[in-house]
């Protein structure tokens, strides 16, 4: 029989309920595995001189449905369009070093390049969504990306001991603007998008990486005016967050009411302590630790991917299945097809 999509089944493990069908779920599939695996080369559309985004996500959301994802993950980052961003991700010294930068910064014209920039993608993926389907994603960065984008991490923590204020003004105003986008992505495309989501990492391998106190005053509270945006549009969030976060976690899901949490890795904790956890509060999705994808034999592999998918579709709330992380281009796609096909395997496909 062939493969019917239904994107219910991802949005009922998002609101923490036990799908129908146990829904698998990536947050970045990376372009190179894409491509390897259908033989088609259709990333350079996007990056073009002239893009033709239809000629992208025309073979990009046809790779989830041809996979057996009832969703397709496509995020939209604030931190692509940043007048002068780049220190998160690309080594650049931040814009915002003091408090004469931070006033000189034109926050008030970030909504206006966000559409600018990203409206004739969100067009053309709505133009390619296939029939059963709906997107996972919406407006891409949490506060703390953001913020660190525009600092950089070091200098963040510096400002928050030389000036506490415009640390706390920080992540206010950049909490500011994302919710002027959000409001806009949310009115155009609420019907695009099944689950809409962020990812913001907070943590590393044993700890957080600003102070619990700082990420309950600070970014917690941010958190909390987009969820319920998203809320009022009755659509369940999902947060992404890398890292040992434990230690805020309680708030992140009671203070900002998040519906949904994806990222793990067993360095950190088993999968199954993140679901017997929170399993009875929110969705967890994800539970094979990329770093197993690379090593394991395709056995091994395979056999964790059923006893993971066995114990979190049981009675163990929302859940969907798929890596811990993303499929960066590193990882085999072999071995990522054996994940693919042993969850397709457990639910009879």
């Amino acid at each position: 029989m062939a493969f019917k999509p239904d994107y219910k089944n991802l949005e009922d493990a998002a609101r923490n309920k036990q799908a129908k069908r146990t829904p698998l779920y990536e947050h970045i599939i990376g372009a190179n595995i894409m491509e390897r695996i259908t033989g088609e080369k259709f990333v350079r559309h996007y990056f073009k001189d002239t893009p033709d985004y239809d000629a992208f996500f025309r073979p990009y959301c046809r790779f989830f449905l041809d996979r057996g994802y009832d969703t397709v993950s496509h995020e939209m980052c604030i931190t692509e369009m940043l007048p002068g961003g780049g220190a998160l991700g690309g080594h650049k010294p931040g814009v915002i070093a003091d408090a004469e930068a931070f006033e000189k910064y034109p926050f008030d014209r970030l909504t206006d390049l966000y559409i600018q920039y990203f409206k004739p993608k969100f067009e053309a993926l709505k133009r390619n969504m296939p029939d059963g389907m709906r997107a996972v994603g919406g407006v891409g960065n949490g506060v703390f990306e953001i913020v660190q984008d525009l600092t950089g991490y070091e200098n963040l923590c510096m400002i928050s001991y030389d000036d506490p204020e415009l640390y706390a003004r920080l992540f206010v105003k950049v909490g500011d603007a994302m919710e002027s986008i959000w409001k806009w992505v949310l009115s155009e495309y609420a019907d695009l998008f099944c689950v809409f989501r962020f990812g913001d990492d907070l943590g590393y391998k044993s700890n957080t990486l600003l102070p619990h106190e700082d990420i309950k005053e600070h970014v917690i509270p941010q958190y909390k005016r987009i969820v319920e945006l998203v809320h009022s549009y009755q659509k369940p969030f999902l947060l992404h967050s890398c890292g040992c976060i434990f230690d805020v976690m309680d708030d992140i899901i009671e203070v900002a009411k998040i519906d949904a949490k994806h990222s793990n890795e067993d360095q950190i904790a088993p999968f199954r302590v993140w679901v017997d956890k929170y399993g009875s509060k929110i969705g967890n999705f994800g539970g094979i630790d990329t770093d197993h994808l690379v090593r394991l034999d395709d056995d091994k592999l395979e056999k964790l991917v059923l006893d993971t998918v066995q114990y979190c579709a049981s009675g163990h709330g929302g859940f969907a299945a798929g890596s811990g992380n993303s499929i960066p281009d590193y990882v085999d796609p072999e071995k990522y097809l054996i994940m693919v096909n042993a969850v397709r395997k457990f639910r009879g496909d």
